[in-house]
């Protein structure tokens, strides 16, 4: 812009005017800053666990373990700031890369700019903010020619090479999927019964026979066959007559009958006990052959 003789521009304006106008334009470019001076600061001192877990606290991310968008972009940024890293940007250097990622997902997700779209503008905003020729513009320049170009090469293989797919997570509804599910059983338990039902247990029927629930003991079989013959023995016999019953027995012959008796009764229990003890006997290890094969 040229000036008058008088040292001022057809405007009216001082050569000092006009020079700050044009920095504060210049100032506008990737502003506001994505990220402050003092959460890049904190962000150097973290490795890349406690990069990937402050950034999810500055940027708000709160549900990550259940939105895949969420993961998606944390990642995003979290890669772009310990790329900038590597490089040992300056602060300014951090602050205006990270708010470039910022802008160029803004592009895409809010403006809907197409790939061709979106890499012009970066073309644009690079050579505001990149190396330039012209003295004046020195000492605005952020990133020198090698940074600029290492800047593009990442932007390529990080959100370029697959804009389709960003594309997709921003614009793409997705169905929500059921992974999981809790149902509520209520079992009877039976009375008397002190073991676990296999429903409640969630198993089946023949592990549980096999190894939870407990076989019957000789007490509880003992039990109950003296259940199955006290009605009969216990049976009082009606008898109207005040005669003594053991009138023209003697003493002996009272021992004798009674000592048969209880030998034929206890006879008849052990035998009984020995056929269900070797019936359990062929089931339990009628279980174990089906669990070698198993």
């Amino acid at each position: 812009m040229g000036t008058t003789p008088g040292g001022t521009s057809p405007a009216g304006t001082t050569p000092e005017v006009e020079r700050d106008a044009e920095f504060q334009e210049h100032e506008k470019i990737l502003s506001p800053d994505f990220l402050s001076v003092a959460q890049i600061t904190d962000l150097q001192a973290e490795d890349a666990g406690g990069v990937q877990e402050k950034l999810g606290t500055f940027l708000n991310f709160k549900n990550l373990q259940t939105c895949l968008k969420d993961a998606i972009l944390l990642d995003y940024y979290a890669s772009g700031f310990l790329w900038a890293r590597g490089m040992d940007f300056s602060i300014i250097q951090y602050s205006k890369f990270m708010t470039l990622l910022d802008m160029l997902l803004h592009n895409l997700r809010t403006l809907h700019m197409s790939l061709e779209g979106n890499i012009k503008w970066l073309g644009e905003v690079m050579a505001e903010i990149g190396p330039t020729h012209s003295q004046k513009s020195e000492e605005w320049n952020i990133f020198d020619v090698k940074q600029a170009n290492a800047i593009i090469d990442y932007l390529k293989i990080s959100l370029f090479q697959h804009y389709k797919l960003y594309e997709f997570l921003f614009y793409s509804t997705r169905e929500e999927i059921v992974i999981g599910t809790e149902q509520v059983i209520e079992v009877v338990k039976p009375a008397g019964h002190s073991f676990p039902d296999p429903l409640e247990e969630g198993m089946s029927f023949d592990i549980y026979t096999t190894f939870i629930e407990r076989p019957p003991t000789l007490d509880t079989e003992t039990k109950g066959l003296d259940q199955e013959q006290g009605p009969e023995e216990s049976q009082p016999e009606t008898d109207t007559s005040d005669m003594d019953p053991l009138v023209g027995f003697t003493i002996e012959d009272v021992k004798s009958l009674l000592g048969q008796v209880t030998n034929d009764i206890l006879i008849g229990i052990q035998t009984e006990i020995n056929e269900k003890l070797q019936i359990q006997e062929e089931a339990f290890n009628a279980r174990i052959e089906k669990l070698k094969k198993a």
